[in-house]
């Protein structure tokens, strides 16, 4: 019984120091447990959080068709002006201008928006048939 009691005497201060002394960070990489127990715990913070929606707002939509078909006509009256200064450097700002809000109005109707080259003219006649599709005018 007394080596009993010296054993565990002896061994439970041990074994606390040990277990406070894992909890110090150090410089070295962490134990596995540490890693383990962080990944358990930010699934299930991932599962409880909560994801706030926002409510569609049709008046944010109508504005983006209002700049869409405004930089559009803005670039059909570039391109019918032969004699205006600096008209290529002019035109490729607004394609660049109209492919931009072409993007917003594709993540606003769920449209996917690939990466390609700025004013890609394929990716925006793929784009413009999406929302054509989907309902949107300009």
């Amino acid at each position: 019984m007394t080596w009993a009691l010296l054993l565990i005497t002896s061994v439970a201060p041990t074994a606390l120091l040990c277990a406070v002394w894992a909890l110090i960070p150090s410089p070295e990489e962490p134990p596995r447990w540490r890693v383990a127990l962080a990944d358990a715990l930010e699934a299930v913070a991932h599962r409880l959080r909560h994801r706030h929606v926002e409510p569609y707002d049709p008046f944010r939509t109508l504005a983006v068709q209002e700049r869409l078909g405004a930089v559009a006509d803005h670039v059909r009256h570039l391109e019918g002006d032969e004699r205006l200064f600096a008209r290529a450097e002019r035109i490729i700002a607004s394609q660049l201008a109209y492919d931009q809000l072409l993007a917003e109005a594709c993540r606003m109707a769920g449209v996917e928006v690939r990466p390609a080259a700025a004013g890609d003219a394929q990716e925006r006649f793929r784009e413009e048939v999406e929302l054509a599709a989907r309902g949107w005018t300009w």
